[in-house]
C-alpha cells in the first residue's frame, strides 16, 4: 500500500462534521492522539522555559546532598 502526505483546505466545521462521522471507538482514539499532541507540546515549553546553561550536574548533585542531609537531620531529631 502506497502512503503519502496530502494536504487539503478545510475550515473547522468541516473538520468538526467529518468528526462527528467517526465511530466511537475513532473518535476516542483521535482524542487520545491530540491529547498527545498536546501534552508533547507543553511538555516541551516546560523544558524550554527551565533549560539553562548555568546549571551542571555537579552542582545538582551538591545541592541534592545538601537537602538529603537536612531532611536526615530533621528525621533524626524528632
Amino acid at each position: 500500500m502506497k502512503t503519502g502526505s496530502y494536504n487539503i483546505d478545510l475550515e473547522f466545521n468541516q473538520i468538526l462534521d467529518l468528526v462527528r462521522q467517526l465511530s466511537k471507538k475513532e473518535k476516542i482514539k483521535l482524542s487520545r492522539e491530540l491529547e498527545k499532541e498536546i501534552i508533547d507540546a507543553k511538555l516541551t515549553s516546560l523544558l524550554r522555559a527551565f533549560k539553562t546553561d548555568e546549571l551542571d550536574r555537579s552542582t545538582i548533585d551538591r545541592e541534592v546532598e545538601l537537602v538529603r542531609a537536612k531532611l536526615y537531620a530533621r528525621s533524626k531529631t524528632n
